[in-house]
Parts: structure tokens; C-alpha cells; sequence
């Protein structure tokens, strides 16, 4: 069959002056060249829409190693997609599915170096799109999760929480409690993922609601959110609690912010009183962990000790919809386009 010659890609339509609506974006359509020496065409069937987005739109980049998305350009992001023309000779070829970078289109051309093949480590190839290494990688490297230790994920419905509270039951915590802004959510973690107690934000003070999920207070926090839910973390802790920093969406998603800060209260005599051990986690500083969850990711799917929890958003033309329905948490789970 002939190869396409235009492609449908979002793009940024104008900056936001706070958080991003669906006008922010924009799907055109545009000339799709076809792939040079060396090159991979790919037509995607699925991307992740991520909320570090919000921080390439809004600008304030700060130490991110990802380029500032102004006006007028496209969207970019994790991606599976299926192979429709690679160079002769190569490792790929017309049919294999590969991830790649190239979100939010549905055809992407590009350098064959740029496209990693699917090899059937995972039951599902769209669990290749999942972050959840970040959660492994924090509970595992930066937090060190021991048997019978009292676990705390905050923004436990997310990407990284749903599975980082399985993981870290997994890994032997004894008791497992998360953080969520509804409810509803709060239902489905203690009964689909296994939580034992979830705090709502909204329903009372964070702190409090800690105090009576954990009245002897926690050895691990995993979080991706910072903030007052951090704060509360602080008051919690145990002696010689580790607390691993994965993400920061409380400044991230914050109206009156730009998406590269978050402070937080933290009370420093307590760390220093309870001997508390705080690490950010970033994936670059160890080596062979992706390939590590990977293998552990799929061996958790096959047997069904671990699901993967994520949120369709169907079509192309929802995807300007997608990263404020992220944003303001009416998704469940990982948060996908299927294109």
C-alpha cells in the first residue's frame, strides 16, 4: 500500500495563563515526509500523556533535560506504534511494533535509532507506556521497602501510584495507604489495588487523616505529589523512616505556578529527630533499573500478582481533552490516547 503523505499531529495553539484547557491545543493536519536513508516511518497506535507536559508548556524548565514546547509546536511523549517502512538491512521491519518518542501524531518519521522494538517482556505492549519504573525505582533504590514497614504513596490513583501500592505489597510492606483527591477513587484503590486505607484530599486535614491510618506512624513514603501531603508525611514518621520524592504535582499542577516548582512546609526538626533519610528519585542515576522493572513488570502481569490500571482516551481528535482531563483528576490510572 502506498505510504501516507500527511500526518495529524496536537500542537500547543497559544500559552496558557495558568493551567491548560482543550483550547490550548490545536490537531492539524501536515505534510508527512517520507523517510530518508536510515529513517523509520511508524503509524502510532497509542501515547501517554504525561504531567510533566504541564512544566514544558508552562516554561519554567528549571535542571529538566526536555526541550520548552512553545506556541506552534507539536506535543511529543512516549508512544507504541507499528512499523510501516524501516531501511533495508536494519533490525526493523514493516509490521514490528516499536515505542519511540514521538506521541501525540498519528504518524511519525525518524531516525531507526530513535525506535526501540517490542519484545514481548510485557503481556500487553501498551504497559510499555507506563512510568511506573519511577515508583519501583523509588521504593526499591531510594526508599529500600523492608518487610512489614507501613507504606505511604500519595497520589496513589495516578500512573505511578496505582502500581507503586502494589509493588510496595509486593516488596513486603505490611500495611499500604495512599492519597487521592475523590472519594470514588478512594473506593477503587482499597478495592481493585488492594490499599488499606486511602486519605482524600478535601475531607479533612491530611495530617489528621494520616494520624488515624497509621496511629504508629510510617516507615516509607513514596510521593508523587508534595506539598501538605508531604508536610503530613514529616509528621508521621518513624525513626529512621525513607521517604523517596518521584514526583511533585502539587506545585506542578498549581494555577497560580508554571509547572517547574513546588514548595513545601517541612518540618526539619523532626528529620532530624527521627533521622529521617529524604532522596529524589531520577531514573538516569541507575542503570539497568528499566530493565530490571521490566522483566519483574511482566513477570507481576502474567501472574496476576500486579494490573495494570489506565484510562482510554479514544481517538486522535479527544487528545486536546487528554492533559486537562489528567489534570483535573477525572482519570484513573495511567492516561492514554489511543490514536
Amino acid at each position: 500500500m502506498p505510504l501516507p503523505t500527511t500526518a495529524r499531529e496536537v500542537r500547543l495553539r497559544t500559552a496558557p495563563d495558568g493551567l491548560p484547557t482543550p483550547a490550548h491545543f490545536a490537531l492539524v493536519e501536515t505534510p508527512l515526509a517520507a523517510p530518508g536513508g536510515g529513517e523509520v516511518l511508524v503509524r502510532n497506535r497509542a501515547f501517554l500523556v504525561f504531567p510533566g507536559l504541564r512544566t514544558l508548556i508552562g516554561g519554567e524548565l528549571g535542571d529538566l533535560p526536555l526541550p520548552r514546547i512553545l506556541p506552534g509546536h507539536a506535543l511529543f511523549g512516549p508512544a507504541l506504534g507499528e512499523v510501516l517502512a524501516a531501511p533495508a538491512g536494519g533490525p526493523l521491519r514493516p509490521g514490528d511494533l516499536v515505542t519511540h518518542m514521538q506521541g501525540w501524531r498519528d504518524h511519525a518519521v525518524g531516525d531507526a535509532a530513535g525506535f526501540t522494538p517490542v519484545d514481548g517482556t510485557l503481556p500487553d505492549p501498551v504497559a510499555l507506556l507506563s512510568p511506573a519504573s519511577a515508583g519501583y525505582g523509588g521504593l526499591t533504590r531510594s526508599a529500600g521497602v523492608r518487610a512489614g514497614d507501613v507504606v505511604l504513596v500519595t497520589g496513589a490513583a495516578g500512573a505511578v501510584g496505582t502500581i507503586a501500592g502494589q509493588v510496595a505489597r509486593l516488596l513486603g510492606a505490611s500495611r499500604v495507604i495512599g492519597t487521592t483527591g475523590s472519594p470514588a477513587k478512594a473506593k477503587r484503590l482499597t478495592a481493585e489495588l488492594g490499599f488499606d486505607a486511602v486519605l482524600v484530599r478535601g475531607a479533612g486535614p491530611i495530617g489528621e487523616q494520616l494520624a488515624g491510618a497509621a496511629p504508629d506512624g510510617i516507615d516509607v513514603l513514596l510521593d508523587t505529589v508534595g506539598g501538605e501531603q508531604l508536610t503530613a508525611a514529616v509528621g508521621a514518621a518513624r525513626p529512621g523512616a525513607r521517604f523517596a520524592l518521584v514526583g511533585a504535582l502539587a506545585g506542578q499542577m498549581a494555577p497560580d505556578r508554571r509547572g517547574g516548582s513546588s514548595p513545601a512546609v517541612v518540618d526539619t526538626f523532626r528529620l532530624l529527630s527521627q533521622g529521617v533519610t529524604v532522596r529524589g528519585f531520577r531514573g538516569q542515576d541507575h542503570p539497568g533499573l528499566e530493565a530490571e522493572w521490566r522483566q519483574r513488570f511482566g513477570d507481576w502481569l502474567r501472574t496476576g500478582e500486579l494490573t495494570f490500571p489506565w484510562t482510554a482516551v479514544p481517538g486522535l481528535n479527544r487528545a486536546p481533552e487528554a492533559l486537562p482531563q489528567l489534570i483535573e483528576g477525572r482519570t484513573f490510572g495511567a492516561t492514554i490516547v489511543e490514536v
